[in-house]
């Protein structure tokens, strides 16, 4: 999945889940900021198995993305990131989540379209 915030291309594979390494590089963020993030949002919730391991899913993924552009682009502390998270209807990033989504699932389809026709 790309996402296209500030003409920064962000490619997500296309996997269920990513250990907090992969995450981690994915949206260049330091596995401790990501914890730390994890004790600040609590809509940021990654699966957490044996070992108190995590596992996030690409929904994480965007949430950790969102959640650096309100803080590291726009400009937001974490409280006002939190209000911005929690703002009843707030279309804006629905409407930027649902493009992502959406564009991840054309890609996906036309790879798979490729892969049939060969």
């Amino acid at each position: 999945m790309e996402n296209q915030n500030n003409n920064i291309s962000i490619d997500i594979p296309n996997k269920r889940y990513f250990t907090i390494g992969e995450a981690s590089k994915i949206c260049r963020i330091k596995p401790h900021v990501l914890r730390y993030w994890e004790q600040e949002f609590k809509e940021l919730e990654p699966i957490k198995r044996k070992g108190n391991r995590r596992y996030y899913q690409q929904r994480d993924i965007l949430l950790v993305l969102q959640i650096r552009d309100l803080l590291q682009n726009q400009g937001y502390t974490i409280d006002g990131a939190k209000n911005m998270l929690n703002k009843p209807l707030n279309k804006t990033s629905t409407s930027t989540n649902n493009k992502q989504v959406i564009s991840q699932i054309k890609s996906d389809l036309e790879k798979i379209i490729s892969i049939l026709k060969r």
